[in-house]
C-alpha cells in the first residue's frame, strides 16, 4: 500500500541535504558554544551564520533574531513579555488564531487584567479592516497579533496593510508567520513588524527550533533565566544542529520558491477539479486561500464525521481536519465555527496540504479512497 502525506501544514518532511547539515554538525561541530575553546567557538561560529542567513532571508539585521524551540514559545515569550514589560494594556487578536495565541491571551487577560478584544472576522475568513480600525481607535496602548496565514483555511492576511493600520494608531503589531514564512516572500523592510515568529519544521527543517524576531530597540525581558545565550534573551544551551539545519532549510525554501510554489499551485487546482467531479456539492472554506492549504466541507452525511481520518489513515492516506495540535479533540474547529453556520460545521471537513513532494497520483488515489468512504 502506498501511503500518501498530505498534512504539510502540520509539519513537513526534512529535506535530505538538510538531514546531510545536521549530520554533520552532529558528528564535527559538537562543542558547547558558550565554551572558550576552539570546540565552542567552531559551534558558535556556526550560529552566528545561521543567524545572518535567516536574517537576510526576509531582510532584517542578525541582531533582531532570536532562536526558541518553536513558534509557540516565540509567541508566548513576545505576548507576555510586551504586557509585562512593555506595559501593554490590551491585545486585539482575532478568533481564528493558532491556540499558542489565543490561549496565551486568555491566561495573560487572566493574571494581568489586560483587556482581550476581537477584531471581527468576515464569512471568508478574512480581517474586518474597518473593525480593526474602530477598535484602535478606542486609544489604550495596544498590541495587534494577527497571524499571516491561517493554518487551518489558509486564508491570507493583507500584512502590509494590517501593519500601516496598527502603526497609524501608535500601536505594535505581531504575526505569526510559521504557514508563510518560506513559503511565500516576507521582507520586514517593506512589512515593518515589531514581532515575528516562524517554526523550521513547517518548511522542511527540523522540529524542535523556531526563531523570533523582535524589531531593534524594542527591550523584551527573558521568559526564562540562566545563562547568557542568545543575548540573556533565551537560556540554555544551543541546539546548534537544529538551527544549523533551520537555516539551510529556509535557504533552500527560498531558492527554490518559486519553482516549488508554482507546482504546488497547479497541484492545488488539480484537487480542485477533482472535487468538482467526484464531489460537486463540496465546499471550500475560505476564499483566495494560500496555495498549499484546501480546507473542504464534503457532502458526507454528518455521522461519517469521527470515521473519516481513521478510514483515510487505514488506506494510508494523512490528511487531518484542522490543526495537528487539537487533532484528538472531538469538537469542531474554533476557525471554522467563526465563519460557518451551525450546519456546515457539523459536516465532515478535511484539511488537505500539499508540498512539492506530492503527486497528481496522490490526489488521485486520495479522491478514489474517499469515493470509497
Amino acid at each position: 500500500m502506498k501511503k500518501i502525506y498530505l498534512d504539510n501544514a502540520s509539519t513537513t518532511s526534512v529535506r535530505p541535504e538538510v538531514v546531510q547539515e545536521m549530520t554533520k554538525v552532529l558528528l564535527e561541530d559538537f562543542g558547547n558554544p558558550s565554551s572558550t575553546h576552539s570546540f565552542g567557538r567552531s559551534a558558535k561560529v556556526l550560529i552566528e551564520s545561521a543567524r545572518k542567513s535567516i536574517a537576510k532571508q526576509i531582510n532584517a539585521a542578525a541582531s533582531e533574531i532570536i532562536f526558541t524551540s518553536c513558534g509557540t514559545e516565540a509567541n508566548n515569550w513576545i505576548l507576555r513579555s510586551c504586557v509585562r514589560d512593555l506595559k501593554i494594556e490590551r491585545i486585539i487578536t482575532s478568533r481564528i488564531e493558532h491556540h499558542a495565541v489565543l490561549h496565551t491571551v486568555e491566561i495573560l487577560g487572566q493574571e494581568y487584567g489586560v483587556q482581550v478584544d476581537f477584531v471581527n472576522v468576515k464569512p471568508n475568513g478574512e480581517i474586518d479592516f474597518t473593525d480593526l480600525v474602530e477598535l484602535l481607535s478606542q486609544g489604550k496602548k495596544t498590541l495587534v497579533s494577527l497571524m499571516h496565514i491561517n493554518n487551518e483555511i489558509g486564508t491570507v492576511l493583507n500584512l502590509e496593510k494590517a501593519i500601516r493600520i496598527t502603526h497609524d494608531y501608535n500601536a505594535l503589531f505581531h504575526t505569526d508567520t510559521v504557514q508563510s514564512i518560506g513559503k511565500t516572500e516576507i521582507d520586514l523592510e517593506k512589512a515593518p513588524v515589531d514581532f515575528l515568529v516562524a517554526s523550521a519544521h513547517k518548511f522542511h527543517g527540523p522540529k524542535g527550533v523556531g526563531f523570533a524576531y523582535v524589531k531593534k530597540n524594542t527591550i523584551l525581558q527573558p521568559m526564562f533565566y540562566g545563562g547568557e545565550q542568545e543575548k540573556g534573551l533565551r537560556a540554555g544551551t544551543e541546539a546548534v544542529h537544529q538551527i544549523v539545519g533551520m537555516a539551510k532549510a529556509l535557504e533552500l525554501a527560498y531558492e527554490n520558491l518559486d519553482s516549488e510554489r508554482s507546482y504546488i499551485s497547479e497541484l492545488k487546482k488539480y484537487a480542485v477539479k477533482r472535487f468538482e467531479i467526484d464531489f460537486p456539492d463540496f465546499k471550500i472554506n475560505g476564499e483566495e486561500t494560500f496555495y498549499n492549504i484546501l480546507n473542504v466541507n464534503l457532502p458526507l452525511p454528518e455521522e461519517k464525521t469521527s470515521m473519516l481520518l481513521f478510514h483515510l489513515d487505514m488506506k494510508g492516506i494523512a490528511v487531518s481536519r484542522g490543526s495537528a495540535c487539537q487533532s484528538g479533540s472531538i469538537r469542531p474547529s474554533h476557525v471554522l465555527a467563526e465563519i460557518l453556520n451551525k450546519d456546515e460545521v457539523k459536516k465532515p471537513n478535511l484539511r488537505i496540504s500539499f508540498s512539492h513532494y506530492n503527486t497528481k497520483e496522490d490526489v488521485d488515489l486520495f479522491i478514489e479512497a474517499l469515493k470509497s468512504i
